[in-house]
């Protein structure tokens, strides 16, 4: 299987990223999304890391899955929170024994306190795990707006430096305009850290839904976009054109600017991503 670090090396990458099916239903639709983009031929594929401990099997059974009845290439997130050490070390070994070379390490979103773990407090300590366990491609998350827990951005720059001296890339959260890209890949090159940062692209079909999940990451969608596609009144279609459109603006804008790949939040619906590749022109 292919390192995502080595797919870097050799020129841009183009990804989607999915998450586990909680029943029946969302499998079925995940297996049609997968069916849709495989033909796109991604670099790889990202597997989220849904909720707490209960994404364990359903994460690890996806991207298995994914490895043994597709060519793509997968990487599982993981995250510090949901586990105490011992299970996050077999996790990962569990991970290594089944054939996955990649590993996105990630602190993880607050859980209740009694499902909460503290052991590895920060995705640096889970990339020491995972290196030491046999991982060699690791990838780690960038906030271009910094994290929500940061107290300040020049802190949250050079925790992030930090954290990626240890890891081989990032990938970052969704954003919307090419300057917020670019102000990260100044501040941290400022910093010393030259290592890829991929852009993570989510498609606007519904404004009031990526609104919602940028404010539990601590962003804010820009007042121009909301404008924009505020415009299409109550025309769904409309809406979504509009959507799709800015994003598609946003990865030309990327692509112009030398950004090293792009990573699609699918959110295991295929239509929007097949549609922006298609208006990039997009072939490997």
């Amino acid at each position: 299987m292919a390192r995502i670090v080595d797919l870097l090396a050799a020129g841009r990458t183009i990804s989607f990223e999915f998450f586990p099916p909680k029943d029946n239903e969302e499998q079925r639709l995940l297996t049609r999304t997968i069916a849709d983009l495989q033909p796109l031929r991604p670099s790889f594929v990202s597997v989220t890391y849904r909720g707490g401990r209960i994404s364990r099997e359903r994460t690890t059974r996806v991207v298995v899955d994914l490895l043994r009845t597709t060519d793509l290439t997968p990487m599982p997130h993981l995250t510090c929170v949901a586990h105490p050490r011992f299970e996050l070390g077999e996790i990962i070994g569990g991970f290594r024994a089944a054939g996955l070379e990649n590993l996105l390490a990630l602190g993880g979103d607050p859980l209740p306190e009694e499902e909460s773990y503290k052991e590895l407090e920060y995705a640096s300590q889970l990339v020491e795990l995972g290196r030491r366990l046999g991982f060699e491609s690791i990838g780690v998350a960038a906030h271009p707006a910094g994290h929500p827990r940061s107290p300040d951005l020049v802190s949250d720059r050079r925790y992030l430096a930090a954290k990626m001296t240890l890891a081989d890339f990032a990938i970052t959260q969704f954003f919307f305009k090419v300057e917020e890209y670019q102000r990260l890949r100044d501040e941290m090159a400022a910093l010393g850290m030259n290592k890829p940062i991929i852009a993570g692209i989510m498609p606007i079909t519904s404004l009031t839904s990526v609104q919602r999940m940028a404010q539990l990451s601590g962003y804010a969608v820009p007042d121009d976009i909301v404008r924009l596609v505020e415009a299409g009144g109550d025309d769904r279609d409309e809406i979504r054109k509009r959507g799709i459109a800015v994003a598609t603006q946003l990865c030309r804008d990327l692509l112009d600017a030398g950004v090293p790949g792009l990573h699609f939040y699918t959110l295991n619906f295929s239509k929007a991503t097949r549609e922006i590749y298609t208006d990039l022109g997009l072939e490997r």
